[in-house]
């Protein structure tokens, strides 16, 4: 047990289940604590490690905190700490301006588009990794993690030589989302902030010119905010490409990754999906409903909540546990086994790893084609492929992902 961490009271409502969610075990397998809470304590009340924060466990709760969206506000962010609110990380009419800036480069249409390149950026990285000779291979750093973030950096308009730069800036920037020490985080914000300030002066610079920009996500937010209803400062501009690179990169990586440990882990799994590649899709939103990337964004309750017998004081950083959501019984048969045979649009309609109302994650279209493509390009390519040693988790608490996935074939 960790210090600090609340032990189980059950005269508590809040605390019927000992769940401290940055203990060894509860990170070692978040999934089965979860779904205790969801079964015993669906609201629960942290105190330690310097937060304080109830969690909602419950799909319908969660749901409903997604959707009400004037009792569970963004306002003061999506992490655990009170951010003042910046980009889209906020509540309308400021997220609605800053989302509709952004969202015509994730469109269905324009992620269809992208499809033949990423097929053929995952192909490569598979050449790469088959070097004559080679039998093994660190797919979290040999495959899960550049093909996110090379996307992600050309949607940006960001040279693909910036990609280990770029994931550096990335991890800290996730880490410190759990973290209370900021001080590396800040120190790492501001580099990636100078560079991105170098990039969007560059694109102002060619529009002052009258020349042509380059056709990126970056060279999109300069002229949109041409056309916006109000100025546009650069701190806002900032917020919204850091966002995006995050939310673009990590999350993908951990969702490809959790995948294909899932499949290699009951090898008959893996088996079944290289005999029958229509197996892809499902596995792809099991693994999304089964291990959620990210397990649960917070919100800040605008005034008291009573639920489940927990009152909730009003200020709360209360965190909606999508995890928990997905593995609710009422809503999901056999909710704690990872399997091949569920209907795959019903697990897409109804699973909340992505969130659900105004805040649902801008980028699930691109995770999805980038999830599909690497697992199709793996069975295909490396059928006999097996796990070769240990696997090793992310740190940061309200993410889950394999950051260590070491296989052989």
């Amino acid at each position: 047990m960790v210090q600090n961490a609340p032990m189980g009271n059950p005269g508590n409502p809040s605390n019927a289940v000992d769940y401290d969610p940055f203990g060894a075990e509860v990170m070692a397998d978040p999934g089965t604590a979860h779904s205790r809470l969801v079964r015993e304590c669906p609201v629960h009340h942290f105190e330690g490690h310097g937060f304080d924060f109830y969690s909602l466990a419950r799909y319908a709760d969660v749901l409903d905190a997604l959707r009400d969206i004037e009792t569970y506000s963004s306002h003061w962010g999506q992490s655990p700490h009170r951010t003042p609110p910046h980009g889209m990380l906020s509540d309308p009419p400021q997220h609605t301006m800053f989302r509709r800036m952004v969202l015509q480069a994730f469109t269905p249409r324009v992620v269809e588009r992208m499809e033949p390149w990423v097929e053929r950026l995952a192909d490569e990285l598979v050449d790469q990794m088959e070097a004559p000779g080679t039998r093994t291979a660190e797919l979290h750093d040999d495959f899960a993690c550049p093909l996110p973030v090379i996307t992600i950096a050309r949607i940006l308009g960001v040279p693909e030589e910036m990609k280990d730069q770029f994931k550096y800036w990335s991890d800290i920037q996730v880490a410190g989302m759990g973290q209370i020490d900021r001080s590396l985080y800040e120190r790492n914000r501001k580099e990636l902030e100078d560079y991105f300030i170098v990039l969007l002066n560059e694109r102002r610079a060619l529009r002052s010119a009258g020349k042509d920009m380059p056709e990126d996500l970056i060279s999109a937010l300069v002229l949109a905010a041409e056309d916006a209803p109000r100025k546009i400062e650069d701190f806002d501009m900032l917020s919204v490409l850091l966002q995006l690179l995050v939310g673009g990169n990590e999350t993908t990586t951990s969702l490809i990754t959790n995948c294909v440990w899932r499949l290699l882990e009951r090898r008959e799994l893996w088996e079944q999906v290289c005999a029958n590649p229509a197996l892809v899709e499902v596995a792809i939103e099991e693994s999304l409903r089964f291990d959620a990337p990210v397990l649960g964004l917070f919100r800040t309750n605008t005034c008291p909540v009573s639920l489940h017998g927990v009152e909730i004081p009003a200020d709360s950083k209360v965190q909606l546990l999508y995890s928990a959501a997905d593995r609710d019984g009422s809503v999901f048969e056999d909710p704690d086994t990872f399997r091949l045979d569920r209907d795959p649009d019903f697990l897409r309609r109804r699973t909340l790893a992505f969130g659900s109302g105004i805040h649902f994650c801008l980028g699930a279209p691109l995770a999805r084609l980038e999830s599909r493509i690497a697992l199709a390009a793996l069975i295909r390519r490396m059928p006999t492929l097996e796990l070769n040693g240990p696997t090793e988790r992310i740190e940061p608490f309200l993410l889950y992902g394999r950051h260590r996935l070491p296989v052989r074939w």
